[in-house]
């Protein structure tokens, strides 16, 4: 694998109870997977380690399906490399396992790592060799090497767009260039799982919709990928599930709608009005859907199912009780929304 050593200072996930998915019981999720009847081609069980005096990582455990995209969100320093380290055998781990497309992973077990394709935070190319230099210089590291290396450097140098500056030293290249180009290093030997470490973080727009487009497609071939971000959206767009970690341990782990579903799917509708705004609240809560409305500061704040819906009508009535409506604003539930109800910060605090 190309990879960076782990960071024994990060502090790594931690869960009260082994198990594949050691969720806590306020938030297990009961509905199935998308994924359900895929093989599974990582699974993780009671993962420990521990710095010094303190247990970093105390009952890990998840799984991820051929195909599935899994999404490990959490803050700086919630323990997401460190576990990436472990799951992808650069850190010795004191207890549990981790198994890959049925073979178990160590440190020293060299075929169960030729299964995982490890795509670092941290670049991890050399500057003053070309593109094409450096894929078959880790090419030849994983084994490959004369025709088949050439003809699948030319493939992956197609597959991120960078078969017109292969031959350019990418000391060159772009932020979003470097990134694509560790990318394809990642997939040089064919892994059976992909494991992508903020792999957008200082990207322009256009590298980083290419990455995600990247990402996408390869789930849809069928590559199983663990996905770390800071960034809400992309966990939105490209992850099946999504396992939310904070202080050393999971939240919650499920879809984005059962994960959602742990907060409420109640839209909140702030109306910026004037007018009799007591008895535009009160028309409001007589409204089919409509949870609570009160009155705020620029108006009136409506808690309501479907908000979309009903605004309709929920304007109608606010309007005929003598509320001036200047303008709407529909907030739905969303993964921030359901990090910042489980943690009590953002993503990027």
């Amino acid at each position: 694998m190309t990879a960076t050593g782990p960071h024994p200072g990060d502090i790594a996930i931690a869960v009260d109870a082994p198990g594949p998915s050691p969720i806590p019981d306020a938030f297990a999720i009961d509905a199935p997977s998308a994924h359900a009847g895929a093989p599974m081609v990582l699974v993780c069980r009671d993962l420990r380690k521990r710095f010094g005096d303190r247990q970093a990582v105390d009952g890990v455990g998840f799984e991820i399906a051929r195909g599935e995209t899994y999404g490990l969100l959490g803050p700086n320093g919630a323990g997401k490399t460190t576990t990436i380290s472990m799951i992808c055998g650069l850190l010795r781990r004191d207890g549990g396992e981790v198994v890959v497309a049925g073979q178990l992973v160590d440190t020293d077990t060299t075929a169960a790592k030729a299964m995982i394709g490890y795509v670092p935070q941290d670049l991890a190319i050399y500057p003053d060799l070309t593109a094409r230099e450096n894929l078959e210089f880790f090419g030849r590291l994983y084994g490959l090497g004369g025709r088949t290396l050439r003809a699948r450097a030319d493939e992956l140098l197609e597959v991120i767009g960078l078969a017109d500056r292969a031959k350019d030293r990418t000391e060159q290249f772009s932020g979003g260039m470097k990134r694509r180009l560790n990318i394809a290093i990642g997939l040089l030997h064919r892994p059976r799982m992909l494991v992508l470490d903020e792999p957008t973080v200082g990207v322009d727009p256009q590298s980083r919709n290419a990455i995600l487009e990247s990402v996408e497609t390869l789930g849809a071939e069928g590559m199983a990928i663990l996905y770390t971000t800071h960034y809400m959206e992309e966990a939105e767009r490209l992850c099946h599930r999504v396992g939310i970690i904070d202080e050393g341990k999971i939240r919650a782990e499920g879809t984005r709608t059962e994960l959602v579903a742990l907060v409420g799917q109640r839209d909140r509708v702030t109306l910026t009005a004037t007018g009799d705004l007591r008895a535009g609240a009160a028309a409001a809560r007589r409204v089919e859907g409509v949870v609570e409305a009160t009155i705020c500061e620029c108006g009136l704040d409506v808690l309501v199912d479907t908000a979309r819906s009903r605004l309709p009508r929920l304007l109608e009535a606010v309007g005929d009780a003598g509320a001036t409506v200047r303008g709407v604003e529909v907030i739905e539930p969303n993964l921030e929304a359901v990090f910042l109800h489980l943690t009590g910060k953002a993503l990027r605090d």
